[in-house]
């Protein structure tokens, strides 16, 4: 009987150590819930550590549970060993959801759905890369602390630290491109250039931030599209950002009118348009001709608004509704392309003039009078030279035709 025991204590030490440290994890949460209850997202967030919290708490209290029960043996040894290595995992995993619920719990206070989420929209990014940064080190620590827990890794470590040198040389050769990124992610995330939802253009396409990496960032094209950039492009490439100071952006509507275009009545209709519309933040909004030149008058109407979608909706509205207006109200105000036949109609005699040039036909005029050699005696001169041979060919062709006959 006694044997029996001995034999069972094990496992009997086991089971009240994983109920210890279920009912620690549970008490833990709670009392964490309760000093924290004006954070209502906690209790929502903390269920993402709950999980690595009893294993780490049921893990510790097994490892205890078997050191008080059982002898020095080499099976304690190896389950000892194994239960290390699931232990530094748990750790690790609680770790990394630790850094997820604070992330979460930053994150809530800031709210990227007003108008002015500057300040939100940098604190969200630096958040996220702080979290995953802080995640690769806590998986490279923890993998690293594993292998130490081997004797022969131990020694071989020693071997590796004396020749670190040539190790990290090589090591940075090889991944010199990948490292180059990593450092210009963070410094995106410090230097405040982007932001996750900010606006930009990049490559003549218009989209918002929508992922920030080490390595990558994704932008969220306008038509759904995903571009894909390297840290990189954003530390060495000249990009625009719409929103890098505030939200509020102005936008341009512009028309090529007719010389008569009613400039004094799209400026009436411009008011009343924008005082119905919500899409207009009243702070710009006016209306000038900026050019009027090659047959066109350019209208240019300058609006502002809270944000990009705003101005966008906004100038589609605008350039619609005075299309609409200028059609019903002003049809001569639309571009006209024109011309005259100026040569025709002064060349071609009218009804009135043909009998009186029947009747005096006009008779051919002296080739002195050419416009060819004018304007001083010497090129009066030179026009007979030119024309006058030819004349006294003409007429000897003449004698001598009458003398044949």
């Amino acid at each position: 009987m006694p044997d029996l025991l001995d034999q069972a204590m094990p496992f009997l030490a086991i089971a009240i150590a994983v109920a210890a440290g279920l009912f620690l994890s549970w008490l833990l949460r709670r009392v964490l819930v309760r000093l924290n209850r004006r954070l209502t997202a906690l209790r929502e967030t903390s269920r993402m550590g709950r999980v690595p919290l009893r294993l780490t708490l049921c893990l510790i209290g097994v490892r205890i549970a078997l050191a008080l029960t059982t002898e020095d043996a080499p099976w304690r040894r190896n389950v000892d060993h194994v239960l290390l290595i699931a232990l530094i995992a748990s750790v690790a995993w609680l770790a990394v959801a630790i850094l997820m619920i604070i992330e979460a719990l930053m994150l809530t206070h800031y709210s990227v759905d007003v108008a002015d989420n500057r300040r939100a929209r940098r604190l969200r990014t630096q958040m996220i890369l702080t979290r995953r940064v802080g995640i690769a080190l806590i998986v490279i620590l923890a993998f690293g602390v594993a292998l130490l827990t081997f004797p022969d890794v131990r020694a071989l470590g020693a071997g590796i630290l004396a020749s670190a040198g040539l190790l990290s040389i090589v090591a940075g050769l090889a991944v010199q491109s990948a490292l180059v990124n990593v450092f210009a992610g963070v410094q995106l995330a410090f230097t405040d250039a982007i932001r996750v939802d900010d606006v930009v253009v990049v490559q003549k396409e218009w989209g918002r931030i929508e992922e920030i990496t080490l390595t990558y960032v994704v932008v969220h094209i306008w038509d759904d599209r995903r571009l894909i950039l390297p840290s990189t492009y954003f530390t060495t490439t000249p990009f625009e950002n719409w929103t890098r100071r505030r939200s509020e952006v102005m936008g341009t509507v512009e028309f090529d009118l007719d010389w008569r275009a009613p400039v004094e009545a799209m400026r009436t209709e411009l008011k009343s348009l924008l005082a119905g519309t919500a899409l207009w933040d009243e702070r710009v909004g006016i209306l000038q001709v900026t050019d009027a030149t090659s047959g066109f008058v350019r209208v240019r109407i300058l609006v502002s608004a809270a944000d990009s979608a705003a101005l966008f909706d906004l100038r589609c509205l605008i350039r619609e509704e005075l299309v609409g207006f200028l059609q019903q109200h002003h049809p001569q105000a639309l571009p006209h392309l024109r011309w005259e036949t100026v040569s025709s109609a002064q060349g071609s005699p009218s009804p009135a003039q043909r009998p009186e040039l029947e009747a005096h036909p006009r008779q051919p005029s002296d080739p002195h009078d050419s416009q060819l050699f004018t304007g001083s005696i010497e090129a009066v001169e030179r026009s007979r030279a030119f024309t006058g041979p030819g004349e006294q060919v003409f007429e000897d062709r003449e004698k001598t035709l009458s003398a044949h006959e």
